[in-house]
């Protein structure tokens, strides 16, 4: 009897605890009116994955700065936004003016509006057998195809934001290049975001799976189609198979008003090869999650990013590279220019396990400030727990060189035009890595608009 009575009792002060933090009772009322909605016409085992996602969510909360992770980003403006979850976009065709950004773009598109999937405009990215679908519809045709991948790599116990995509899960992209399949066209997956006048959000779920011996390029955009304020909460999964390669862009270029919370998990095997490139243009606050496994002996992981925050954004990027096998290789290189009062935090750790010998990583991180009330936290870290491996790592702040300064006056540029110029040349490195000439033209186009003498990156 004593024990019944103290586990109601633990069980009412569990209830209490929660109904302490009013900014998780929002989405304890989203949870419940979903489940109402479509929860019984959904598969059982996705059912069960949902209310152990939402108390998991519930069990840890809202991260607050008195956690090492988010210590120097905090969320309490994106909490006190009365968001919605998001409507599916009622209309059968889309506006031309939504694509015409894109029209020129030698891709497959798969376009989501409101995080629902809506159409798409093929090219050659369905030759081969590759299966390229929102997740919803192939839930309702075939949940077999999904249930095996889904959530497959990542399960983050301690992510609160990856847990509540998983409660939330509504739909999103699920790619499979199969085994032996060269896909020449990219992938596009085009999120778009409408400005309906109230706030919304969204939980989109990408899961890519590329075979043994398969080659694919994956584009992952988030576009606003206004200024006003939402939420997009995305979890994209890669899982890359003996001998793949992959090669995956994030793009982000949402509305100054938005918020953008993202976790990207990567998981490869034996000689598989990935690039995630993170680009990180807009959104009032910005959060992306990395993690990179590195399963199989011989893999390859490349991580790159390049973030520009200007007035009072915040830009954070915290990535893990972790190297269970033998002879991997891992490569990450991330650029920040900071201008007004925005704030940056990259925090990166490269880790080494005791199985992991011959390991060869490098990592930098250089951020250039161009105002001097503009901030940027930078913590690289290696956590080697192998004695037979060449790694390195390294992190830059700094303002514009004055005697390169000095250097373009001399040569009859005028102030404003040569601090842009040098602005650009720090940025071109890496942004001229990207292999799609159409995002790199792309990226440039949103230079010019930002800043005006932008040509002068682009050349």
């Amino acid at each position: 009897m004593d024990r019944r009575r103290d586990h109601r009792i633990a069980a009412l002060m569990t209830d209490m605890k929660l109904d302490q933090r009013p900014e998780q009772a929002l989405y304890r009322t989203h949870f419940a009116q979903w489940n109402e909605l479509i929860g019984a016409r959904e598969p059982a085992w996705l059912r069960a994955r949902r209310e152990a996602a939402f108390a998991r969510f519930e069990a840890l909360g809202f991260p607050t700065t008195r956690q090492e992770p988010w210590r120097f980003t905090n969320i309490a403006p994106l909490l006190r936004v009365p968001f919605r979850l998001a409507a599916a976009w009622p209309e059968r065709s889309l506006p031309d003016e939504w694509l015409a950004p894109y029209r020129e773009w030698a891709a497959h598109h798969l376009v989501f509006v409101n995080g629902h999937f809506v159409g798409e405009i093929p090219a050659d990215g369905r030759a081969h057998g590759v299966l390229a679908r929102g997740i919803r519809a192939l839930l309702g045709e075939d949940p077999g195809i999904v249930e095996p991948h889904l959530a497959g790599c990542a399960e983050d116990a301690s992510n609160a934001f990856t847990a509540l995509n998983a409660a939330f899960l509504t739909d999103g992209a699920f790619v499979r290049i199969p085994r032996g399949t060269v896909v020449e066209t990219p992938i596009h997956l085009l999120f778009l975001t409408l400005d309906e006048g109230t706030p919304v959000v969204t939980h989109p779920r990408n899961v890519i799976l590329a075979e043994e011996n398969s080659q694919a390029t994956i584009i992952e955009s988030y576009v606003s189609l206004g200024d006003g304020p939402y939420f997009t909460n995305a979890v994209t999964e890669i899982w890359a198979g003996e001998n793949a390669i992959v090669q995956h862009y994030k793009v982000q270029r949402e509305s100054r008003a938005a918020f953008h919370i993202a976790s990207v998990r990567i998981a490869e095997e034996r000689t598989a090869t990935v690039l995630d490139f993170s680009l990180a243009l807009g959104a009032a606050l910005a959060r992306t999650d990395i993690v990179a496994i590195l399963k199989g002996e011989g893999a390859e992981c490349t991580l790159n990013g390049f973030y520009w925050a200007r007035d009072q954004q915040l830009v954070d990027h915290h990535t893990v590279i972790e190297h269970v096998a033998p002879h991997g290789t891992s490569r990450e290189f991330y650029k920040g220019i900071l201008d007004d009062e925005a704030r940056g935090v990259f925090d990166g750790t490269i880790i080494v396990r005791p199985g992991a010998q011959k390991t060869d990583a490098q990592q930098v991180n250089k951020n250039l400030l161009l105002s001097t009330d503009a901030l940027v936290n930078t913590n690289p870290r290696l956590q080697i727990l192998a004695d037979d491996v060449k790694c390195s790592h390294g992190a830059t702040i700094g303002h514009l060189d004055e005697d390169a300064l000095f250097y373009c006056r001399s040569r009859g540029l005028d102030a404003e035009t040569a601090r842009e110029l040098l602005t650009y040349a720090f940025a071109s490195d890496i942004l001229n890595t990207i292999a799609f000439g159409p995002l790199r033209r792309s990226i440039g186009e949103w230079v010019l608009t930002e800043w005006p003498e932008g040509e002068r990156l682009t050349e």
